[in-house]
This record gives C-alpha cells, sequence and structure tokens, in this order.
C-alpha cells in the first residue's frame, strides 16, 4: 500500500490509505483529508507516515504541495514523514 502510517518504535499499524495510487498530488490530498478526520482521535505519539510513490511519467513541474496546515497537523501529533521512491509503479 503505498501510504502507511504506524506507530514508530512498535511499528504497529495505524491505517493504509491510497491503494494503488502511487502518484504523490492523490497521495497528499488523501493523507491530508484522512489527518484532518483522524486528527482529534490520535494521541500524541511517535508516528510514521511513509509514502510510496512512483514519478508521474513525462512530469515537468508541479506536483504535490505539502501545505503549512499539513505540516502543522503531522508536527502537532508527532509524525515523521518518509519519502519511499518505487520506480515503474504507474502505468502510462
Amino acid at each position: 500500500m503505498p501510504i502507511n502510517i504506524y506507530t514508530e518504535n512498535s511499528s504497529d499499524r495505524i491505517v493504509c490509505l491510497c491503494d494503488d495510487i502511487w502518484d504523490l498530488p492523490n497521495q497528499i490530498a488523501e493523507l491530508e483529508k484522512w489527518l484532518n478526520e483522524n486528527h482529534k482521535t490520535l494521541p500524541k505519539a511517535d508516528y510514521v507516515i511513509d509514502i510510496g510513490f512512483d514519478v508521474r511519467p513525462n512530469a515537468n513541474g508541479g506536483g504535490a504541495v505539502i501545505s503549512s496546515k499539513l505540516m502543522k497537523l503531522m508536527a502537532d501529533k508527532g509524525f515523521d514523514l518518509y519519502l519511499s521512491e518505487y520506480p515503474n509503479q504507474l502505468i502510462d
């Protein structure tokens, strides 16, 4: 699954998002949606968001934006963001 969210020290999986979606713009949008919906129920802890992505074919600029609001939500709850590149997952 392209986005795995888990507790760092125990590797307890919290959720997997974006099954078979490998492009960052859609992944970041889904991550922001999930955090907005769930941040109130999550205690502060050492969390990891591991985003497995592939570069969009023929990408020439533009792309995902990690907004300051999303960064604040992540920082307030203790999330670290890992970006893991997996080439050739996207199909033209």
